[in-house]
């Protein structure tokens, strides 16, 4: 189904009246299905549509799509007003991984704040090596592989049946390991780290551990503290519900500045900026003067957050905390686990660990453009690339939802 942008805006406002969080939907698992239904009227794509690639990108809510057309409309009338939303969204989304929000940092994008965490450590020009998996994202392997181009020593652990075994990860980490970089959710397959374990052995070499949890953030229980993980980062666009344009950085208070550096500056580092050379400024040997931005934002973020990405947002986590990740969880859990059971058995070989609790099961195709061509016909989305197909249910989607996809694959 299409929504054209005059559409979705103006259907936002009155779907977003018209529908509330039905109470059940905060109840015990083995009852959250019928206040779960009706979460599908808080999301337009699911009217019509079949939207299973929840974890590619993830469709608006209404009270998202509602906040964006208030920014949108209070940014036509003129004047500017001070907005406290980027703080409030830092809070909730610390609230979610149970972190300070002093130990959050705005980035435009989970790659940025990987590239943040890289030049900060000094990987490169450190005399040490950074280790990684075959199942983190293809643009952190790019990333990791460049450096490896320029002088990295890079070590990559290679998966044993979908799997990252820790053990094989001991066997290439020593003394000079300066980062361990992975996924915690791995977007190919959903595989997903016991992230204590691994940070313990990372810590136990006097190494570091970064985390990419965009897909973890908002569909799997997280404390990075109880993890304890050095750095992470994700995006807003996927299990967060929100747009393109805005991510988090998280940097364990005790690093920040000291372990983690600062390689890029400006204006969000600092505030109470005066200028010294002018008609009756102030006195002072220096042409300006400054105050350091107290927490992670003082230290990494840059320059300018998107404002409408915060609005959304601001919304959206609100929306996230309103029924509980723990709740989103179990209410995916029957879904994948369904696809992991019947799909095999209809030609589609699973890659996904049985084990895991990821919104994310992913099987094996032969024949990929024929299996597109079958979704496409009964408006089932899912994402395909070259011979794997990658299911990803969220709240808004159900058994029904299933059953469509299993009809299409037929």
């Amino acid at each position: 189904m299409h929504f054209d942008r005059r559409e979705l805006l103006f259907r936002g406002s009155f779907l977003a009246a018209a529908s509330r969080l039905a109470p059940a939907a905060l109840a015990a698992s083995s009852k959250i299905e019928p206040g779960f239904t009706a979460l599908k009227d808080d999301f337009p794509v699911a009217r019509e549509h079949t939207y299973l690639n929840n974890a590619g990108w993830h469709p608006l809510n209404v009270h998202g799509l509602r906040a964006m057309q208030q920014y949108l409309e209070q940014k036509s009338k003129g004047p500017e007003i001070p907005d406290s939303r980027p703080q409030q969204v830092k809070e909730l989304f610390a609230r979610l991984i149970k972190a300070k929000p002093s130990e959050i940092a705005f980035v435009p994008s989970t790659q940025a704040g990987e590239n943040v965490v890289n030049s900060g450590l000094a990987v490169l020009h450190s005399g040490g090596n950074v280790v990684t998996d075959d199942l983190h994202f293809e643009g952190s392997t790019y990333l990791y592989r460049m450096l490896e181009k320029q002088g990295l020593d890079l070590r990559v652990v290679r998966h044993r049946d979908g799997r990252i075994d820790l053990r094989d990860v001991e066997k290439v980490v020593d003394r000079k390991t300066r980062l361990i970089a992975v996924s915690l959710v791995s977007y190919v397959n959903g595989f997903m780290y016991d992230a204590r374990r691994l940070s313990d052995l990372a810590h136990a070499h006097g190494a570091y551990v970064y985390a990419d949890i965009v897909q973890a953030a908002g569909a799997a229980p997280l404390d990075v503290r109880a993890m304890d993980l050095d750095f992470c980062a994700c995006a807003s666009y996927k299990w967060l519900m929100g747009d393109m344009g805005i991510g988090y950085l998280y940097v364990k208070e005790e690093l920040q500045g000291k372990v983690l550096r600062s390689t890029q500056f400006g204006w969000r580092q600092y505030h109470n900026f005066e200028h010294h050379i002018f008609p009756y400024d102030s006195p002072s040997p220096e042409p300006a003067t400054w105050t350091r931005t107290p927490g992670a934002g003082g230290y990494y973020e840059v320059g300018t957050v998107a404002s409408i990405c915060a609005a959304c947002q601001s919304a959206s986590l609100e929306f996230i905390h309103k029924i509980g990740v723990e709740n989103i969880r179990a209410h995916a859990k029957p879904l994948t686990d369904r696809l992991k059971k019947e799909l095999p058995g209809r030609g589609y070989p699973l890659l996904t660990p049985e084990e895991s609790a990821a919104h994310i099961a992913t099987f094996v195709v032969k024949d990929p453009e024929k299996v597109a061509a079958k979704l496409k016909r009964l408006d089932v989305t899912v994402k395909i690339v070259e011979h794997q197909m990658r299911i990803s249910p969220s709240v808004y989607n159900d058994q029904k939802d299933i059953d469509r996809l299993l009809e299409a694959l037929a």
